[in-house]
């Protein structure tokens, strides 16, 4: 693993300067010309990819309209036709590719990720670098896996790995890098996952700064907390910041809602924002591209604040019908972009009231750029170690870490999703919805009930007791009265004290004498979490199962051995399905893996009988010994898949899919197709 991650640092490294020479690339071509090419060729790999805002104002007003929209023709139909995944801000694909599919991306997505969002970024697209490299670092790492055949755990690691890799040398941030990997890709900071992505973050920063030099991303005046009380309008600013990161991902989502309904094919949409987003650009130009000089003004106190709190509401715009339109670029530097122009507009407001106390409008800028970002992606730690190193000032951080804690706190109770989770919440997949620690919870004791347990009646003597004992391979056994109510358990090492008095007890002890009262029992809707529990605070090896509406009915028992098979069974169950997932999720409608043994896993569609019925309701484990492995669910609102292993209360309806395993005969019963 290792060795795995010093080669995700490096692929990582080489594929972030290879796409900032992309993007330099696209808009030395567009907005340059053949002077901007032959600067970009004289500078060679190592061009700085800069938003084009110098040249976009020297231009007329209609290239400024058209240049958005020739790289949104190209970007529509590219990302329709070869990787829909490359479609947006690429993190959330990154996430559901670790969660659902064992850390599985496909190939292809590293050239069209690179491609797309070089020519969204490059043609003035609003829209950042840091979500594509992200995916396509985290891409990388995933083909390694891949062709290593990592097991599932391993694979999903390698992917933050290369995730970390292009955040570290993206941005110079070795430690941010780590953690945005950990806290928000893989959501582990378990040690076997942590440190193959910091050595990853670590190897990829020391490349990048080989090539690209080792400077903050944004070169800031020194500040510093002038007075104690103005950490409170540190804090105003922080709610400030919830409220913008808020409506900029509430604004996101609802522009690409806007765009579905369009009747635009899918192709063309991205023609059409890029035509809007240089509508805008006319006027602001400032919203081209990754806005890294807009955002270097707003830190260095240049911008005045009318111009600040018109390009918070203009990036937002822009922004939103870039990606909801189908184009493809990241969401960072928008936040970084907004946080920078949110703070610079309330701190100059603040420093004109009080200019003794406060500092500058730039320091504002600088704490409200990494307030936003820990907002929109519910991770503060990374924030806050992001926007130290990206500065590499220490000063600022006081103030910063109250404003990114009170940012993400309004946020958070106003919107439980981040600007990542929300998007694929949408698509009816809950990355929060945690499986059960105790895997015996989601189990019933229907499943496993012995439907015929050892009982005696109150009235059998000592003789019968002894011979049913003596051919029953039980250890307890269960006593009823005439009306078949329970009366108690007569346990077999209780009686074998009794045996040298057997002569004398004999005629005298009947099996209501040797009952023990006041025991527990069972309906067959407990879960099995509650059973293991009750044989762990007994010596019980065996439980009587009694009817739901009529405790005192015994209708079964269920026998310690057999729940501890169940939970072996679930525990296989459950990694079976995190390690084939990926094999099931690209298989087409039928096709069918070979497990070994006579056992198979498929995917089918769920016959008619099954609509409307929850798993529970269909047992069909115990009608079949076929179990339900994945559960494929299409979202209410854009039809996409939502892949997650079910629990018993997952109600199966027409048009879902069901990945099943079992032996051949029954899985081939089931299936319709």
């Amino acid at each position: 693993m290792v060795a795995i991650a010093i080669a995700c640092g490096l692929a990582g490294a080489l594929g972030a300067v290879v796409f900032r020479f992309m993007i330099r690339l696209v808009q030395a071509t567009l907005f340059e010309g053949a002077a901007g090419i032959e600067a970009l060729f004289e500078e060679g790999m190592l061009a700085e990819a800069q938003d084009p805002l110098a040249a976009a104002e020297a231009l007329a007003w209609y290239w400024r309209l058209t240049i958005p929209a020739i790289g949104g023709l190209i970007v529509g139909p590219l990302i329709y036709f070869f990787a829909r995944e490359a479609k947006g801000h690429g993190v959330p694909e990154v996430m559901a590719a670790v969660a659902l599919r064992g850390g599985v991306i496909r190939k292809r997505v590293v050239s069209v990720k690179a491609l797309a969002s070089a020519i969204s970024i490059g043609s003035g697209g609003s829209v950042g670098r840091e979500g594509p490299i992200v995916q396509i670092g985290s891409a990388l790492g995933s083909t390694l896996g891949q062709a290593l055949r990592l097991p599932t755990a391993q694979l999903r690691t390698v992917v933050g790995c290369g995730a970390a890799a292009g955040v570290s040398a993206t941005f110079n941030a070795p430690i941010a890098g780590a953690l945005f990997a950990a806290e928000v890709v893989v959501g582990n900071f378990a040690l076997a996952q942590l440190s193959p992505i910091v050595i990853s973050s670590v190897v990829a920063t020391v490349v990048s700064r080989f090539f690209l030099g080792n400077h903050p991303a944004f070169p800031v005046p020194a500040y510093s907390l002038v007075s104690p009380f103005e950490l409170f309008p540190y804090m105003v600013v922080g709610v400030f910041a919830g409220l913008v990161a808020l409506a900029f991902m509430l604004s996101l989502y609802a522009t690409e809602d806007l765009f579905d309904r369009t009747p635009i094919p899918e192709w063309g949409r991205a023609c059409v924002g890029g035509l809007l987003v240089g509508f805008i650009g006319i006027w602001l130009p400032n919203v081209f591209g990754v806005g890294y000089s807009t955002i270097a003004s707003a830190l260095d106190s240049q911008l005045p604040a009318a111009l600040l709190g018109a390009l918070v509401i203009a990036k937002i715009v822009a922004t939103s019908i870039t990606i909801g339109s189908g184009g493809s670029g990241g969401v960072f530097a928008p936040s970084l972009f907004l946080g920078a122009t949110t703070g610079g507009f309330f701190g100059t407001i603040v420093h004109g009231w009080f200019p003794e106390a406060t500092a500058s409008s730039g320091a504002y800028a600088l704490v409200t750029m990494g307030a936003v970002v820990a907002a929109a992606t519910h991770a503060p730690i990374t924030a806050i170690i992001m926007i130290f190193e990206l500065t590499q000032s220490i000063s600022i951080i006081p103030p910063l870490m109250a404003a990114c804690v009170v940012s993400t706190l309004v946020t958070t109770y106003l919107q439980r999703d981040s600007i990542y989770t929300m998007k694929l919440r949408r698509r009816g997949i809950d990355l929060d919805q945690e499986e059960p620690r105790d895997v015996l919870r989601s189990l019933r004791v229907a499943e496993i009930v012995d439907r015929e347990p050892e009982v005696l009646r109150t009235s059998a003597n000592f003789q019968e007791v002894l011979n049913r004992i003596l051919a029953s391979e039980h250890t307890e056994f269960f006593v009823i009265d005439e009306r078949g109510d329970l009366r108690g358990t007569i346990f077999l090492r209780e009686l074998t004290r009794m045996l040298v008095e057997q002569e004398a007890l004999m005629p005298l002890v009947v099996a209501g004498d040797l009952a023990e009262s006041e025991q527990p029992t069972v309906t067959e809707e407990t879960d099995l979490g509650v059973v293991i529990r009750l044989f762990s605070h007994g010596t019980h090896e065996e439980l009587a199962v009694v009817d739901e509406d009529e405790p005192a009915r015994i209708v079964g028992s269920v026998h310690k051995r057999d729940v501890i098979h169940a939970y072996n069974q679930e525990v296989l169950r459950r990694d079976l399905a995190g390690s084939v997932s990926s094999t099931v999720l690209v298989a087409s409608k039928g096709q069918q893996v070979e497990l070994g043994g006579g056992y198979v896993l498929k995917e089918i569609l769920p016959p008619p009988r099954f609509f409307g019925r929850t798993i529970r309701e269909l047992d069909i484990g115990a009608e079949t010994g076929v179990h339900i492995v994945l559960l494929h669910k299409r979202d209410a609102n854009d039809g996409r898949p939502a892949i997650r292993v079910p629990t018993a209360d997952d109600t199966i309806d027409e048009g879902d899919r069901l990945v099943v395993s079992g032996t051949k005969a029954a899985v081939e019963g089931l299936d319709v197709i």
